[in-house]
Order: C-alpha cells, then structure tokens, then sequence
C-alpha cells in the first residue's frame, strides 16, 4: 500500500493585485507542515506540487524542514482559474443574474473593507456552483470537466503506479475536494463544500493501492497554532 498526502497551500494574498504569492502568515505555514511532517519521522518518497507560485514556494518552504526529494511541479495540481472567474466569468453572470449583480456589486464596494472575506466568499460560492454546472464559460477560462478530469488523471496515474510509495502533493482547496470527491464517489457538488471547508497548511491523508484509494483523514490542522489558522 502507498500513502498519499494532499496540503494545501499556505495563506495566499486574494486582495492584492498579485493573487499568486504566499503572505507571510503562509510562509509560516508552509514551514510549520514542513516541521510537523518531519516531527512525525516522514520521509517521503515522491513530492509534487501544482505549477501556481503559492503551491510551489508552499513546498519548497515545506521541503526545506527535512530531507525530502526535490518537489516536482505538476501542472495537473494547479487549483481552477479562480483570477478568471472574478475576471471574466463574474460580469457574465451577474449580466443576466440580478441577484448575483447585487453579491458582485456588494463585493467590489467592500473588497477594501473588514467584511471583504464576508463578501468575496457570498459572492463566490453561487459563482462557482454556477461554473460547475456549465451555466456561465468562456474561451479563456478552463471549464471545470476540463479541471476536473486533469485532477482525476494525476489520481489514475498516482494509483497505477508502485506500491509502497509515500507522496506528498503541495496542491489547493479545489483539487484537493476534487480528489476526495472522487475517492468517495461523490458528485461534483460535494468537491466544491469539500472545497469551501480546506485551511491554508492542512493535511487530507489517502492510502491507496491496486488502483483503489480510501480517505483516512480530511483537512487535518492538529499541527497548526490558533495563530497559524486561517481558510484564505
């Protein structure tokens, strides 16, 4: 049997014009798995980590607490093109959705207040079911069976592969409710709550093996501080 371990990324910086960096609190995060992971006497065989900034520094921040095979990035663990949804998919809903128009107005007027993590997430939450569903795409946003099928091939490849493997995969909330969707057979609506509930630096733990997989622990944060805590 193998053992696959999905994290997610540290904190990001979602109010910046540059989404894609780590925010210090997300470098402290990234180090604080790195400690846990070597605390607990791991050594894995494989990393991998998606292509995006945050994930890729999110492991080389990690792998630097241990002696741990050079991450490999893999385009496939890239999280959905959320940046596009706001950017491109956003105007299109709310154009024939008023209710969505109010939630994206209410948004972009408080984006720069305290209750901008209130706002963002009631204005994402029916932007994203609605993208999951195919009721609002474009050309230059990936649709989300195209994201979804490129997470599940990452699962089919890791679970033909050799047994007795220990992998970790520096990744992010949507392909991580991807990936347990799937173990679980669960519909596509489910990865998306799985999604919403995934903290910055925690652990979803798989075993897998003769090309099956079970979930052993989702969203672990035992070895985060209160102040290490945070969902975006």
């Amino acid at each position: 049997m193998s053992t696959l371990i999905l994290v997610r990324h540290g904190q990001a910086t979602p109010f910046e014009a540059d989404t894609d960096r780590l925010s210090r609190l997300g470098e402290d995060q990234a180090r604080r798995v790195g400690e846990a992971l070597a605390e607990e006497g791991l050594e894995p065989t494989d990393v991998f980590c998606g292509t995006l900034v945050r994930q890729r520094e999110s492991a080389r921040l990690a792998a630097a607490e241990g002696s741990w095979p050079e991450p490999l990035p893999d385009a496939r663990l890239a999280e959905y093109d959320g940046d596009g949804l706001i950017r491109t998919l956003a105007p299109l809903l709310a154009a024939r959705a008023p209710a969505f128009d109010a939630l994206l107005c209410a948004w972009e007027c408080g984006r720069h207040g305290p209750e901008r993590n209130r706002h963002l997430q009631r204005m994402l939450e029916p932007l994203v079911a609605a993208y999951l569903r195919g009721e609002v795409a474009h050309a230059e946003v990936e649709s989300w069976a195209a994201f979804r099928a490129r997470v599940q091939a990452f699962l089919r490849e890791l679970l033909a592969g050799p047994s007795g493997r220990t992998v970790l995969a520096f990744t992010s909330g949507g392909v991580i409710g991807v990936a347990v969707a799937a173990v679980l057979r669960a519909p596509d609506e489910s990865a998306l709550a799985l999604n919403w509930r995934v903290k910055n630096g925690s652990l979803t733990r798989l075993t897998y093996g003769s090309g099956r997989a079970s979930l052993d622990s989702f969203n672990e944060t035992a070895h985060l501080t209160p102040e290490l805590t945070s969902w975006r």
